[in-house]
């Protein structure tokens, strides 16, 4: 009978310029430089039993992270909330980037049952998140400058045509958004979440994004997915606060909630007006809506049916 072979746990702190390197149960810890040259160096003197886990880091992981998936690495990308409260729990006082890299060898080593080894995104879902992130950066700009401008009477005039070329940018977006989906055969799809009451072209869009990054065995996956579900924290007598996990895209976050404000108006009002006779806040109300959006798009595009509004309404 062959000998299994046991897991080598290798942590890595990547910024721009170097990534920190760490085996689970080593003391020394190994730096390179975060250049392609280097990055498959490294994995050259890799074994077939390693495994690395890396922290999400805007971009400067991406090069590892690809690089090394495709060597054949088994990849543990792990969210930075995890890791802080991994931090406090195992008593880690020190935060540097050798602290940083043994810490993530360590969580590999012991929470590997726990994790799932990430897998890269479609192509098209890729580009279409991309193209989702600009169009909300260019929103984000356009709202600052209107607000910086609105008392600049003198400069007001100038600052229009600023804010017709933003427009126009934010146009060009959304058309290359729906050629994007037409082109990867989503556009049914779109069109499902589309006809959702409240839900505009950017949600619908930003749900089929999500909904294409990976095979959901639930609702409860995909509304996790996009961080709308809640945690809570209980001990003995003591029962805290629910809050969201928000992990994932804020920008979806904020585009449900949006649409969830006009869903609550019409076709989930009772749904709404349910929520507040129980007495949650209108905040807390409308993240429900959205959380029951999200869980009526994925419903939607998993059995491909058409949205139903007298079938929601029964059953909200």
């Amino acid at each position: 009978m062959p000998q299994q072979v046991q897991p080598v746990s290798v942590g890595a702190d990547v910024d721009s310029r170097f990534i920190e390197i760490a085996v689970h149960g080593a003391e020394a810890t190994e730096r390179i430089e975060n250049t392609p040259e280097a990055i498959r160096a490294w994995l050259a003197r890799q074994s077939p039993a390693t495994e690395l886990a890396l922290e999400v880091t805007g971009r400067y992981h991406c090069e590892l992270l690809e690089r090394a998936y495709a060597a054949g690495v088994r990849v543990y990308l792990i969210n930075p909330q995890w890791l802080h409260h991994y931090r406090k729990g195992v008593g880690h006082r020190n935060k540097s980037d050798r602290a940083d890299a043994r810490l993530l060898a360590r969580y590999a080593a012991h929470e590997r049952d726990e994790l799932r080894a990430w897998t890269p995104p479609p192509a098209g879902q890729r580009r279409l998140c991309s193209l989702l992130k600009r169009r909300a950066k260019l929103v984000q700009v356009q709202t600052t400058l209107e607000q910086s401008f609105a008392e600049e009477k003198a400069v007001a005039e100038a600052f229009q045509r600023t804010r017709a070329e933003l427009q126009r940018l934010a146009r060009a977006i959304e058309r290359r958004i729906k050629a994007l989906l037409r082109e990867h055969g989503w556009w049914a799809h779109y069109q499902r979440c589309c006809a959702i009451f409240g839900v505009g072209e950017t949600t619908a869009a930003a749900l089929v994004a999500a909904f294409q990054r990976g095979a959901f065995k639930s609702a409860d996956a995909f509304v996790a997915y996009l961080g709308l579900d809640v945690r809570r924290r209980q001990s003995g007598r003591y029962e805290g606060q629910a809050k969201l996990t928000k992990q994932g895209e804020s920008e979806y976050r904020r585009l449900l909630h949006n649409a969830a404000r006009a869903a609550a108006r019409r076709d989930l009002k009772a749904y709404y007006e349910r929520l507040r006779e129980r007495g949650l806040q209108p905040t807390q109300a409308h993240v429900a809506v959205a959380r029951k959006l999200a869980r009526i798009a994925f419903s939607l595009m998993k059995n491909q049916t058409t949205y139903d509004p007298s079938k929601i309404a029964a059953a909200a």
